[in-house]
């Protein structure tokens, strides 16, 4: 018994390590909601990082966070860092990209508990009066990162954040087009 296991652990570490290097090297995680509401009450909402606490699913998550801003109040340059609870680690996102109604591109720099640097979008699609919101995130899969995702589901339960921020989203937006 003892000389089968002596065998079978390392080879199932093995088939372990090879699984996770066959894992995809890049990944997009997205959700969409429809919102009544124009494009540009919606941009409004995400476009100012100092607006995030009303709807960010993170911010609930901790609410004793500590956050700091730099740079522009919204917009390129618009900066936020956060150092929370272990359910929201720490690092910073910068808009790298803000097209009013259409686009807001954000480099978002993980310091823990892990690091990576990954793009966050948002894309405002204007759909007769109202919008859809798409809220997606991409990167590089590093090494740990591909041996994660063969325990956790990463889309199911970074969307599923993204679907509860996106409905925040829409009631706000919605509440303020009515106005």
């Amino acid at each position: 018994m003892i000389k089968i296991l002596l065998i079978a652990i390392p080879v199932l570490i093995v088939v372990f390590l090879v699984a996770a290097a066959m894992q995809p090297k890049e990944f997009r995680i997205a959700r969409s909601v429809t919102i009544a509401a124009p494009a540009a009450v919606v941009f409004d909402q995400i476009n100012d990082f100092h607006k995030w606490d009303k709807w960010s699913p993170w911010a609930k998550m901790d609410p004793d966070a500590k956050n700091s801003f730099e740079g522009p109040a919204s917009g390129v340059g618009a900066a936020f860092a956060w150092d929370g609870n272990s359910q929201v680690g720490a690092g910073k996102m910068t808009v790298t990209e803000s097209r009013p109604g259409e686009l807001l591109r954000i480099q978002m720099e993980f310091i823990k508990p892990f690091a990576a640097t990954h793009t966050v979008e948002f894309i405002f699609k204007p759909q007769g009066t109202d919008t859809v919101l798409t809220w997606s995130m991409a990167g590089e899969n590093s090494f740990m990162a591909k041996a994660v995702t063969l325990i956790m589901n990463c889309d199911k339960m970074v969307g599923g954040q993204y679907e509860k921020g996106l409905a925040e989203i829409k009631s706000l937006s919605e509440a303020a087009a009515k106005k």
